[in-house]
């Protein structure tokens, strides 16, 4: 969106950024100048693949050589400076996540694919995040909207920052605590190697908790 390094900018400059060690940026072009900051200021930056079908790109600190940082900010540069994994296995301390339209009480619409969402409910079952990471989003002010319809595995946003404002918003929805199994697509699950892992633990435990009372 026009003016997306602005309000970039914005959210670099915060404490909620400034303090974060790790944190997990979408693949989104709008956030590309965040990922290019988490590099250039030794953070760790954690990014999901495409579709998730990959698994995650994990960059660590000092491992861009200088002077590169923003090649390795772009998808391409990221599959080549980072390293593939299926588990992030390090807690994630700031969430930034692109946005089609988001609200003042926290309420966030994506893309339409639920990618966004699902990166939440995996993190959050491997226990790498919870309802004290800050969620994050970067827009443009006219994506700021009255009212979006949420459901128990949409994720909301604690900050928005715009080209003009940075904003804290008044939330009233919870976060997921996990994925939510009965909302899941079955093809979504066949085509994500992590999710059907994950879903077949979390189906032999409910077994095992259930055979036993």
């Amino acid at each position: 969106f026009k003016m997306s390094e602005v309000a970039a900018r914005r959210l670099i400059e915060t404490n909620i950024f400034q303090k974060a060690e790790v944190v997990f940026v979408c693949p989104d072009s709008p956030q590309r100048p965040i990922r290019e900051a988490v590099i250039r200021m030794e953070k760790t930056l954690i990014m999901a693949t495409p579709k998730l079908r990959k698994g995650f790109i994990i960059i660590k600190p000092r491992s861009v050589p200088k002077g590169l940082e923003w090649k390795a900010s772009t998808i391409r540069g990221a599959f080549k400076y980072g390293k593939l994994v299926n588990i992030p296995e390090v807690p994630i301390d700031l969430k930034v996540t692109g946005s089609v339209a988001v609200t003042l009480d926290g309420a966030r619409l994506g893309k339409g694919g639920g990618f966004s969402d699902l990166e939440y409910a995996i993190l959050r079952e491997l226990g790498l995040i919870d309802d004290s990471t800050p969620v994050v989003t970067t827009v443009h002010d006219v994506q700021i909207v009255d009212y979006i319809p949420m459901t128990k595995h949409d994720v909301p946003i604690d900050y928005i920052f715009t080209p003009t404002r940075s904003i804290r918003t008044n939330v009233k929805y919870e976060k997921p605590k996990g994925i939510y199994l009965d909302e899941l697509d079955k093809t979504k699950i066949e085509e994500i190697p992590i999710l059907r892992n994950i879903i077949s633990y979390k189906l032999r435990n409910r077994k095992n908790y259930n055979s036993a009372y």
